[in-house]
């Protein structure tokens, strides 16, 4: 996170108020709301979209038959150790849904989280704000799908609690272990649109 687009303090009841009637979405955290669209992090170009939706529809795909649902940047993420409450690319939660006692419309209880990088988030995808998603007790993969080169990380907490990284490059497939799917690099990084190469 850079600056807040509000700078004096903001209680999470009056976030949530704000956030009712606004048009873009907020972070909020300790009292600070940040808005993700003034500061580049909103996604919005269409690679990141079509990321997004490939990755989606993979996961959804492979879960069918099991307890566990795929959700949309629509849904809104709270982590109760640290207080933000942020809007991750896709989270997926398994068995019930679970929400903030302050916010039922915030899940808790994510078992995989997605963000799709780009240059304006990369650095704070990687860094904070993983900070934040691993104070979630039940999350078990943080992926993360690149923006520049066809490439997906995946970090797995292990049954230790450690963390560990499983990277895939174009031709490779990566694991999402606590769920048990599977992400091939080339089936997300597919385009249908691109130009067809002349043989």
């Amino acid at each position: 996170m850079v600056s807040p687009a509000v700078q004096p303090y903001v209680s999470y009841a009056d976030y949530l108020a704000i956030e009712a009637k606004s048009a873009t979405k907020h972070e909020w955290l300790d009292g600070q709301i940040y808005d993700m669209e003034a500061l580049g992090m909103a996604g919005g170009r269409p690679e990141h979209a079509a990321l997004a939706v490939a990755v989606a529809a993979a996961l959804t795909q492979q879960l069918r038959g099991k307890r566990c649902r795929v959700y949309s940047s629509d849904l809104k993420v709270r982590i109760r150790a640290t207080g933000l409450a942020t809007y991750p690319d896709l989270s997926v939660v398994c068995g019930k849904l679970e929400v903030d006692p302050e916010d039922s419309l915030a899940a808790v209880n994510p078992v995989v989280l997605v963000e799709v990088l780009s240059p304006t988030s990369e650095a704070y995808d990687r860094g904070a704000k993983f900070g934040h998603y691993r104070r979630i007790p039940g999350l078990r993969d943080y992926v993360m799908v690149n923006h520049n080169e066809d490439r997906i990380e995946v970090h797995h907490r292990n049954e230790a609690g450690r963390w560990e990284l499983y990277e895939a490059a174009a031709g490779q497939s990566v694991p999402v272990e606590s769920i048990g799917c599977v992400l091939s690099v080339d089936e997300i990084y597919a385009d249908p649109l691109a130009p067809e190469e002349k043989g």
